[in-house]
């Protein structure tokens, strides 16, 4: 029996991925000084032996000024390598491509751990050693009222700064991943110069959407000159700002385009975050709600997509990638819900007799065995099978 699209491999330049099931970077807040540590490996490591095809590290600091919180994970100095190598190396084993975000937070930058208010820095955050650090973006305008307000970059700047995300891919390189995702979404630093609503330069990095996109584009090139030919490169943007007079999804069709010719292999079609937090939006929420942005972006654009957004259900995401609407489908806060969702949809969309043939042997073993026993039980049905 053919395997339902949804899990059949995918390869993307020099790496396959055993299905289409992406699991989206989220943040954890819990680093210390940029480093990662055993809650990271163990809450990125379930994903992998959940049966995810690529697991992606949350957004991962280019420059110590650049994380969103005191508690985000960085690439900024080589003493961060290899704690992510140790998770690299879990992934791959585990049969997951390793993937890695890397970012730059802009003026959503020395904010509040969430579950602290996901806020501007207060007194009391102060007291808990979270103390606030300057922070940049193209223009002086702060994310809201109450929020620090950034110093404009430079021209001399942008240099600095493009040096910060080579050295960043290096070291992605030499802790063993894959797959790496620049961020360009969620009001971040490279979204706050495509958006005309955050970008107010008159120099050649502002004003018309050329100017808007040329920064970004030229870390794109930057990365891509010292991310691996053999490896995929990927950008997460915000397709939309959802805000009137920002980003409209013919913008982001354009900069797909420009992305694709500088080497990038897929865009992550996420949107909004300008303004607020970052899953903040303002377009109207339902199941799937951002699949159209990248059904849209890979037709126009003829780059493959990734879908994401409320994608909860074993069938919604089969159908997303039956009907190609996109390539891959990420899995977010229902990873965190259910960490062998993938494993799940798989039982749930396959007939294969050796239901536990694809788990973790520790585990398959144990529950080949008690299926078995369950079958003789009266008005037993196995949990997320069809039949």
């Amino acid at each position: 029996m053919s395997q339902p699209p949804l899990f059949r491999p995918i390869t993307l330049r020099g790496i396959t991925a055993r299905n289409r099931v992406l699991i989206s970077p989220m943040c954890q807040y819990s680093a210390v000084d940029g480093v990662v540590n055993d809650w990271h490996l163990v809450h990125l490591g379930k994903f992998a032996q959940g049966g995810a095809g690529i697991v992606m590290v949350e957004a991962t600091a280019v420059t110590a000024n650049g994380r969103i919180t005191h508690g985000d994970v960085g690439l900024w100095h080589d003493g961060q390598i290899k704690p992510l190598e140790r998770i690299a190396a879990f992934l791959r084993d585990n049969g997951a491509v390793p993937a890695i975000q890397l970012a730059h937070a802009g003026r959503k930058a020395s904010m509040q751990r969430p579950w602290y208010g996901n806020a501007a820095l207060t007194p009391e955050d102060q007291t808990r050693g979270d103390l606030p650090w300057p922070i940049v973006a193209p223009s002086p305008i702060p994310m809201e009222e109450g929020w620090l307000t950034p110093q404009e970059l430079s021209e001399d700047e942008f240099g600095e700064l493009l040096d910060a995300w080579r050295a960043a891919t290096l070291r992605a390189v030499e802790a063993g991943f894959e797959m790496l995702e620049v961020h360009c979404a969620h009001g971040y630093l490279l979204h706050s110069f495509l958006s005309p609503l955050s970008n107010k330069r008159t120099d050649a990095y502002g004003g018309n959407r050329t100017g808007r996109m040329r920064f970004p584009l030229q870390v794109i090139e930057t990365v891509r000159a010292v991310w691996p030919d053999t490896l995929p490169l990927a950008v997460r943007i915000s397709s939309v700002d959802g805000v009137d007079g920002g980003i409209e999804l013919a913008d982001s069709v354009v900069f797909a385009r420009e992305a694709k010719a500088r080497g990038v292999d897929l865009i992550d079609c996420s949107s909004g975050g300008l303004l607020g937090s970052a899953t903040a939006a303002g377009i109207p929420r339902g199941y799937g709600f951002q699949v159209p942005f990248a059904e849209t972006i890979r037709k126009e654009a003829e780059i493959p997509t990734i879908a994401v957004g409320l994608i909860l259900h074993p069938d919604q995401a089969e159908s997303i990638v039956e009907r190609g609407q996109a390539d891959l489908v990420a899995i977010g806060r229902e990873a965190l819900f259910d960490p062998n969702w993938t494993l799940h949809a798989q039982l749930e969309l396959t007939e294969e007799k050796e239901t536990f043939a694809d788990w973790p042997k520790q585990y398959g073993w144990w529950l080949e065995r008690r299926e078995s026993g369950l079958r003789k039980l009266e008005g037993w049905k196995l949990p997320f099978r069809r039949n």
